[in-house]
């Protein structure tokens, strides 16, 4: 819920350090920002990547620069410099590097919740809440529209996900056709997302499904892997237009949430041994 408030630089409320450079976040309730700066010699590829555990950096950052220019690249070559008093955006998927001899000092708006947080090593298991969501109709939508005005709807959809997921701690593993999956380290923070991704959808006319489960899941690169994962999807494709669908284990971890839930029935789900309850919010 947005309240009135206000916060000093000088005191955020956590510095995450990293060599060449550090990001102070100030947490706004729904929303974070950063400051990041980086010291001149600064280069996401050696002094980040080993953290992030990606190729290149796959946050997307909007922000105003205070001092210092950054380089960036992204992968279809193109590339430009930010300086001081400039206002960016700096989609997911690039590369950057701070030019000259003054540090890249620059309020973050966007990127800012996880950046330079280490990722579990691939091959490591650990429990998670698994989000899937897909546009219903998407292919009807698609031949009524025409390539062209249906990609700039989707892309400005996507935004609207992206940003749900960063007010709600959650990470996109992968865009799936016109859905995605994330992960978040908690089902309440999970839930909400869902429901709100759904809310927010509705304002570029567009309607979504949504699943959810939470269980073990393994890190592999990237991607991530396990039966947690195939349940999600499966629950998810249970799920009419603008509807959440969640599995019994998260209905169990969500209690004293202040959400009632009733059963839609228990389901065979492919790959999934016998038969799974599925619940919806009950409202």
């Amino acid at each position: 819920m947005a309240r009135l408030q206000h916060r000093p630089m000088d005191r955020p409320d956590e510095v995450r350090a990293y060599a060449g450079g550090r990001t102070e976040v100030f947490d706004l309730s729904d929303f974070v920002i950063g400051r990041m700066i980086m010291e001149p010699g600064w280069r996401w590829d050696v002094n980040v990547k080993p953290i992030a555990g990606t190729d290149r950096c796959e946050y997307h950052h909007m922000g105003y620069v205070l001092s210092g220019r950054l380089h960036v690249e992204m992968p279809d070559g193109t590339e430009t410099t930010i300086g001081p008093g400039e206002l960016y955006e700096i989609p997911p998927g690039h590369l950057a590097d701070v030019v000259g001899d003054e540090a890249w000092d620059a309020i973050d708006f966007r990127g800012a919740r996880s950046y330079a947080r280490p990722v579990v090593a691939s091959g490591d298991r650990v429990l998670a809440t698994i989000l899937f969501t897909d546009i219903v109709e998407s292919t009807t939508r698609l031949r009524e529209m025409g390539d062209a005005s249906w990609g700039a709807l989707l892309a400005e959809h996507n935004q609207l996900m992206q940003f749900e997921l960063d007010r709600y701690r959650g990470r996109e593993v992968k865009k799936t056709g016109d859905g995605l999956l994330a992960i978040f380290d908690g089902p309440a923070r999970a839930f909400e997302c869902a429901v709100s991704m759904v809310i927010r959808s509705t304002d570029v006319g567009l309607a979504i499904r949504a699943g959810l489960h939470t269980g073990e899941i393994e890190h592999v690169g990237d991607d991530i892997h396990g039966v947690a994962v195939h349940f999600a999807a499966r629950i998810m494709a249970l799920a009419g237009p603008g509807e959440v669908l969640i599995s019994s284990v998260t209905r169990d971890l969500l209690a004293g949430s202040g959400h009632t839930f009733e059963s839609r029935g228990k389901h065979a789900l492919k790959g999934i041994d016998g038969e799974r309850e599925v619940f919806a919010l009950q409202v």
